[in-house]
């Protein structure tokens, strides 16, 4: 039961980054607009430019954390809202495209090792 519950909290702070990023969509959201099935993990599904802001969202949100000792599932859920909220204001700024605008590749990052590993294994 407790593993749920780390699970749970996990998803919702996962969400809160989302949110910030993606105009308040979260990540069921995005993963309908992308048309991926409820098990295939949108990370998967991302080119490399929004890919990018989703981890400079994640670290930024990790040293934030650290930096400024923030404590507490709240202020963390929070924090990292904040910081995916500044990181698309960031790309608007700039004139760029907001992350669920961006194509969503047609093959996922695995499907390409995959193929990237047969074609190793056939040209040896």
């Amino acid at each position: 039961m407790a593993d749920h519950f780390a699970h749970v909290r996990k998803m919702v702070f996962q969400n809160c980054g989302y949110m910030g990023l993606y105009g308040g969509l979260k990540a069921q959201d995005i993963r309908e607009r992308k048309g991926l099935g409820k098990n295939q993990n949108i990370l998967d599904y991302m080119g490399s430019t929004e890919l990018a802001a989703n981890l400079f969202r994640a670290t930024q949100t990790e040293e934030k954390l650290r930096r400024e000792h923030i404590q507490g599932k709240e202020e963390a859920n929070k924090t990292h809202f904040e910081v995916g909220k500044k990181v698309r204001q960031t790309i608007a700024d700039l004139g760029g495209t907001m992350p669920e605008d961006l194509p969503t590749p047609e093959k996922s990052t695995k499907q390409i090792e995959k193929e990237q590993e047969k074609k190793k294994i056939e040209d040896k």
